[in-house]
């Protein structure tokens, strides 16, 4: 059974979010075994100067590769990465899978990005849109796009 983690800055605050990704969770234990990492936000003051921000993601990028598993395919969420549709998505998966990888690591970043170098290291720096989403939200969407992947992976139906 592939792996599945969810390597992010945060923990889900809000109850509706908690509630939604623990539904993905355990619809997608089906398919994969699924592991959430959490890794600590750094506080941050109201206004932040670029070089505030730097060490920030700097200091966020340090907590995430805590999680990082040697060998695993790194997918990074970036606004300008490359966008698939859910079954180019879907393909791009199970290519990864099938190309002897059994784990997948999926990095989504703070509330003011992604440390660079991370996206950097990345295997696929993928993008959900240009538009900005919570980053609280953007995990419920990628569990379930990842959702919506194995179900295409499996020819089972999916809302189009």
């Amino acid at each position: 059974m592939p792996h599945i983690d969810i390597i992010a800055v945060g923990r889900l605050r809000e109850p509706f979010y908690r509630d939604a990704a623990a539904e993905y969770e355990k619809r997608l234990g089906r398919y994969a075994r699924i592991h959430i990492c959490e890794a600590e936000e750094v506080r941050k003051p109201d206004s932040v100067s670029e070089t505030q921000r730097r060490q920030i993601l700097a200091k966020e990028a340090e907590r995430l590769r805590k999680y990082y598993k040697d060998g695993a395919y790194r997918i990074v969420l970036a606004i300008d990465g490359q966008s698939l549709d859910s079954v180019a998505f879907s393909e791009k998966m199970q290519s990864v899978l099938l190309g002897g990888n059994d784990t997948i690591q999926f990095v989504i970043g703070g509330a003011i990005g992604l440390d660079e170098t991370l996206t950097r290291e990345a295997d696929l720096r993928l993008s959900f849109s240009k538009m900005t989403f919570p980053h609280q939200l953007m995990r419920v969407i990628l569990l379930e796009q990842v959702y919506r992947a194995f179900r295409i992976m499996q020819n089972e139906p999916y809302h189009k």
